[in-house]
């Protein structure tokens, strides 16, 4: 009902205002009724059913009443009229109070550059003051408010951003744009702000102190290795402001990023350690720092209250967070009142009270996955964890299993709409942590306790933190590094039903799999010789879906086909080709060298683990823009990476500096290509440089200009051309170097296949088959119908990755040239298309027209 309010417009307040009130009386009528003379049992049933109906209306009365008064804000006041007025409004000076902490972050890698650098922080405004312009809203310039906004900073501004806390009082210039902009509904408007922020009011000491202790957490921690120097402030407070981007990955593929988000699990073990094991926590047999201290039950009670409280202030007010502190909460007044503690009812009061308060918590992911977990843990776990039990297995491996498998199928339908994967990892790496969590959570708390008073030990103490915590990292890390370790899955509705189902067939057909110990004595031999080769070909089925061995998706994909000669890997809106450097039809190839890295380490890694390539001699870089260089980390992933090339152009010198830091990581030498370079790898593959040129024309300069264009040569005679990112200037300056004399059996097409084309060079090169790479819907129009047009009047046949995925290029010789693609998710239509096409024309074997 609150989500569904949330996501009605402003305009239907008085109706959703009558229907609430409607609900009440109803309500009200229906707890007035009696039975009226039927059986007792009969009665008793209809007034059961008359109170549940009752109750079902008073708090969708209640929510409806709530969730309107609490997004008022949001439609009122001149804030949101200047949002509505779009760009026409004029530049506002604001008075706001930060609600949250500030969170940077970068754009998506997109085109030539990395994504700009910024922040945005959550904030009510107090005061608006409309500096100059037409006012677009009634009433004085000035005015008071409380409108809930998002702020964005950009550029040097972001430092003096970045150490606000909450409760601050800040003054800033800013212009009002609309919050839909990629913002959370929660903001009336996006203020973008105009220089850094004026301070007008300190923070609250609470949340100074929780600030000094956020502080003293990262300082602890600096001297950890990168990994546990991130991690641990991210799992004690759920700082990851220090966390690798790629470590955040392989948690998030492995289904562990809970532990990277403050979880409930956090508050339950600090909690553990004060009231003992909560089976017991009433009990003369309790344990636990209160029970060894002999606190009462009320000043226990008490105690846990305070830290509870104090929790939420250091740890911030996630959605997990909120719905532990108020599970807790209710089960500590419960203890105090000697009352008996009922988790399910605990947690379904903590639902119904934090939504109420917080309307937009109906809309939270990490809320609902929150809920989800947690009733999987307290419905489901138990109940598995006793039939592994009578199955014959131990005791607390049973619980942890049983627990860990519960979580994950409940979460697994609600994960797979944001993910759009499912883990095959997620339940065994779960396992794996559990053994870390409990210690490298405590331990951190005790870091962030210690730290201000006592500095040193406080080091000392995240040492050993940095144990538990490396093991973490290293479970995601080894996890995700698993080829199969995720499954592509649809997303949306679809893809929840269906997983949801196959999760209820997987949890139906595993019983039969596993007798029960008490029933294996009467059972025939062959019987359990039958279960038991089942259960073996499943487990030999699932590993085989996890390392994916080249062999064995040859077999299952047809990818890549036999005797392929290059391949243009779909990463995107970037460009990566992969030239194998030995192999047969009969010995598929396990060495190449790469040519550009595409803007995704993560697409990169994918491609080349298809293909089953472990070594790479060399990867050459045409240049430094960001979509050709940002996925060096993939290729650089568990691969021996002999040297990587680059052009010797450094621009942009922030992208030029990442290749080489990537490259002293990794103990690679960084080398520079000059035109008339030739380079050969065995038998297979050789290449010339034919340009950047080393002193290049004036209008030939640029980033795109100085781009590494290479011609190769395969064996069998097939002749290539790498163009990498060459604009009109440099194409025709090519062209005057290379004597007009050069044919080519495949083009690669310059700058993702653009409009800005030397048609000169083209038609002096003549290929038979032109591969252009593009990301599928991007914002520069890639690639230029124009372009395509003219390429095919040349006579040659254009594949492009946006459209048929991954693309190979098959053939021993220019007579026997062929092609094959293999779409992605999104590509599978289309790129059946783009093959059939290829087919029907007689594909590259043709000659040209």
């Amino acid at each position: 009902m609150t989500a569904a309010v949330l996501g009605l417009g402003p305009g239907h307040g008085a109706v959703l205002l009558a229907a609430a009130g409607a609900a009440l009386l109803l309500a009200a009528v229906l707890l007035a009724g009696r039975p009226g003379g039927r059986p007792s049992w009969a009665g008793g049933r209809r007034q059961g059913t008359r109170i549940t109906a009752a109750a079902v209306l008073l708090v969708a009365a209640a929510a409806t009443a709530v969730t309107l008064l609490h997004t008022a804000d949001l439609h009122r006041g001149p804030v949101p009229a200047l949002a509505r007025a779009g760009g026409t409004a004029p530049e506002v000076a604001v008075e706001l109070t930060v609600t949250g902490d500030p969170r940077t972050r970068a754009s998506r890698t997109r085109g030539t550059t990395a994504g700009q650098t910024v922040l945005t922080v959550d904030a009510v405004v107090d005061r608006v003051t409309i500096s100059d312009g037409p006012v677009p809203v009634p009433g004085a310039a000035s005015a008071r408010t409380h409108t809930p906004v998002t702020v964005l900073a950009r550029g040097p501004d972001i430092d003096r951003w970045q150490r606000l806390l909450p409760s601050t009082r800040v003054a800033v210039e800013a212009d009002v744009r609309p919050a839909g902009e990629g913002h959370d509904d929660e903001s009336a408007a996006l203020l973008v702000a105009h220089g850094p922020p004026r301070e007008l009011a300190s923070p609250s000491l609470p949340q100074r102190i929780a600030g000094r202790l956020r502080e003293g957490l990262r300082t602890a921690a600096d001297g950890l290795p990168s990994d546990a120097r991130g991690l641990l402030p991210g799992l004690v407070v759920g700082d990851t402001s220090r966390l690798p981007g790629d470590l955040l990955e392989a948690f998030r593929a492995t289904d562990m990023a809970h532990l990277v988000a403050v979880s409930g699990a956090n508050l339950a073990i600090v909690l553990g350690v004060l009231l003992g094991a909560p089976g017991r926590a009433a009990t003369p047999e309790r344990r636990g720092l209160a029970g060894f201290l002999g606190l009462s039950l009320r000043t226990t009670a008490l105690l846990g209250t305070g830290i509870t409280l104090a929790f939420v202030t250091v740890c911030r007010p996630e959605p997990s967070v909120l719905r532990a502190a108020g599970t807790g909460l209710i089960g500590l007044l419960a203890l105090a009142t000697g009352r008996p503690r009922r988790a399910l009812p605990a947690l379904s009061g903590t639902v119904l009270l934090l939504v109420l308060l917080d309307p937009y918590l109906s809309r939270s992911f990490g809320f609902l996955l929150s809920v989800l977990a947690t009733t999987g843990l307290l419905v489901l776990g138990p109940h598995w964890a006793r039939a592994l039990q009578a199955r014959g297995w131990p005791h607390h491996l049973a619980g942890a299993v049983g627990a860990t498998a519960a979580a994950q199928a409940l979460c697994a339908p609600v994960t797979v709409v944001l993910s759009g994967h499912i883990s095959l990892v997620a339940v065994p790496c779960n396992l794996l942590a559990e053994l870390a969590v409990a210690p490298a959570t405590l331990l951190g708390f005790a870091v962030l306790v210690m730290e201000p008073l006592f500095p040193a030990p406080a080091r000392l103490l995240a040492e050993v933190a940095g144990v538990p915590v490396g093991w973490l990292a290293a479970v995601a890390r080894h996890g995700a590094d698993l080829p199969g370790a995720q499954l592509s899955w649809p997303g949306g509705p679809l893809g929840t039903v269906t997983l949801a189902l196959g999760t209820v067939a997987v949890c139906w057909t595993v019983p039969l799999l596993v007798s029960r110990r008490g029933a294996v004595a009467g059972q025939r031999r062959w019987g359990r010789w039958a279960r038991a080769a089942v259960a073996g070909l499943l487990f030999l089925v699932l590993l085989a879906v996890l390392l994916r061995p080249p062999v064995l998706t040859r077999l299952a994909t047809g990818w890549p086909p036999p005797g392929w000669r290059l391949v243009m890997c779909d990463v995107g809106q970037g460009d990566m080709v992969v030239l194998p450097t030995t192999g047969s039809v009969g010995d598929p190839p396990d060495s190449a060298v790469v040519v550009d890295a595409g803007p995704d380490p993560h697409a990169a890694d994918r491609c080349l683990r298809e293909l089953g390539i472990t070594r790479v001699p060399l990867l050459l870089v045409t240049h430094f823009h960001a979509d050709h260089v940002e996925g060096v980390p993939g290729v650089l992933r568990g691969r021996a990476v002999g040297a990587i090339e680059g052009t010797t152009v450094d621009d942009p010198p922030g992208e030029a500096a990442r290749v080489s830091g990537w490259a002293a990581a990794s103990g690679v030498p960084l080398l520079r290509a000059r035109r008339g370079e030739r380079r050969s790898v065995g038998p297979w593959l050789s290449w010339e440089v034919m340009w950047p040129d080393a002193m290049p024309a004036p209008e030939a300069a640029g980033a795109n200009n100085a781009s590494v264009a290479l011609l190769v040569t395969l064996a069998g005679g097939l002749r290539l051309a790498l163009l990498g990112d060459l604009e009109p200037p440099a194409q025709a300056a090519l062209l005057g170097r290379s004597g007009g004399g050069v044919k080519v059996d495949v083009l690669k097409v310059a700058h993702h296949g653009s409009a800005h084309q030397d048609w000169d060079l083209a038609t002096v090169l003549g290929p038979r088959l032109a591969l252009i790479s593009c990301g599928e819907g991007n914002p520069y129009g890639h690639p230029s119908a124009r372009t395509v047009d003219r390429l095919r009047s040349l006579g040659a046949t254009v594949l492009r990755t946006d459209v048929a995925g991954d693309i190979a290029v098959t053939g021993d010789g220019p007579a026997d040239l062929g092609a094959s693609v293999h779409p992605h998710a999104g590509h599978g239509r289309r790129g059946a298309r783009a093959l059939r096409g290829v087919v029907e024309a007689g594909g590259p074997r043709g000659p040209p027209a």
